[in-house]
């Protein structure tokens, strides 16, 4: 108990991934005694979700059994944006809000803009085979290739995306977006001018199709769900160019893997760079790591000092008002 009488708010931060995100929200409150910080690990959740106030999900999914255990909780959020693992239906009906981290505010998209650029120049310039030649004291080679004067397309125009198209201006490369709502008031335009500043050429989900054909590296940044799941397919991948290169900085689960690893195979992919898996932690010994033309980073993207520290002090303050009674702010609802 707090000095006033009053309960301490407990923090519950799933799982060993992501340390980064638990170590910072502890720093950030470290003079709040009033506040408790726990990471557990997986096992032991169900049967002490039921002694927290706020759960960070993180990695974990939050199933409705789960959640019919949490009888304390009031918020369920996630440390960035992606609540895909979470019943949200379940949370409304036992009072649960749900809530994500807006990856503006926080630096997060432009740390994960960052890595998709980060992704595409290593396979353009064959980061894997390069570590090769030094390994075998080679010099010159492999001969890679230039992002200045490649078509790019970014699938799913949201925050993230509108911070890569700001970045890759000056590579000198042509960016194709596709959006499903290109409204007037979109925050993006609102503050940093038109969509035209930054795209050369809009279009809706109907067109992704024709613009995978017009790109020389396409890049996955939509958000997943039961509309988008499976959005980059066998019929999607046959669409793209000849040697075309795929990032997907997402969500693992926007891509087939029997697409992907036969376009792989047959060549008609030229490369694939993946900040997320199909399953996380991704095998290392998946017969999709075989390729040379393959990078794959630990889920990353959004992990950087900057984003990080920011997130830490969104959760550190909601915690805070929480226990103090005052609205929550620095969060999104989803329900």
């Amino acid at each position: 108990m707090c000095e006033d009488g009053k309960a301490n708010t407990r923090v519950l931060f799933c799982g060993p991934h992501f340390p980064a995100s638990h170590n910072y929200t502890k720093e950030y409150l470290h003079n709040y005694p009033l506040i408790q910080v726990d990471d557990l690990p997986f096992d032991s959740i169900p049967d002490l979700i039921g002694n927290y106030d706020i759960c960070v999900v993180k990695s974990m999914r939050l199933s409705s059994d789960l959640i019919a255990r949490a009888t304390r909780m009031k918020l369920i959020m996630q440390y960035g944006v992606g609540l895909e693992g979470v019943d949200i239906t379940a949370a409304t009906n036992h009072g649960i809000k749900v809530a994500r981290i807006p990856s503006k505010v926080t630096g997060n998209a432009a740390s994960c803009a960052e890595m998709a650029i980060y992704i595409m120049l290593g396979l353009l310039r064959k980061q894997n085979e390069m570590q090769c030649s030094v390994r075998l004291k080679k010099l010159g080679d492999p001969v890679g290739d230039t992002l200045f004067g490649k078509t790019v397309f970014i699938l799913g125009y949201g925050n993230i995306g509108f911070e890569l198209a700001k970045r890759l201006r000056p590579f000198g490369v042509k960016i194709l977006a596709t959006k499903r709502n290109w409204a007037s008031n979109d925050p993006t335009t609102l503050e940093h001018g038109t969509h035209e500043d930054s795209v050369d050429e809009k279009g809706s989900h109907e067109d992704i199709y024709e613009f995978a054909k017009k790109s020389d590296i396409v890049v996955c940044c939509l958000t997943m769900n039961s509309q988008t799941v499976g959005t980059v397919n066998e019929s999607f991948i046959s669409s793209m160019r000849e040697g075309g290169l795929l990032v997907n900085i997402a969500r693992g689960g926007l891509l087939d893997y029997k697409a992907v690893y036969e376009g792989l195979e047959s060549g008609h992919l030229g490369g694939v760079g993946m900040d997320v898996a199909w399953t996380e932690p991704f095998d290392p010994n998946d017969p999709i790591l075989k390729f040379p033309n393959v990078l794959l980073t630990p889920h990353v993207a959004g992990v950087t000092e900057s984003s990080y520290r920011s997130m830490a002090k969104v959760v550190g303050d909601v915690a805070l008002q929480l226990h103090s009674g005052k609205p929550l702010t620095g969060i999104e609802y989803a329900n």
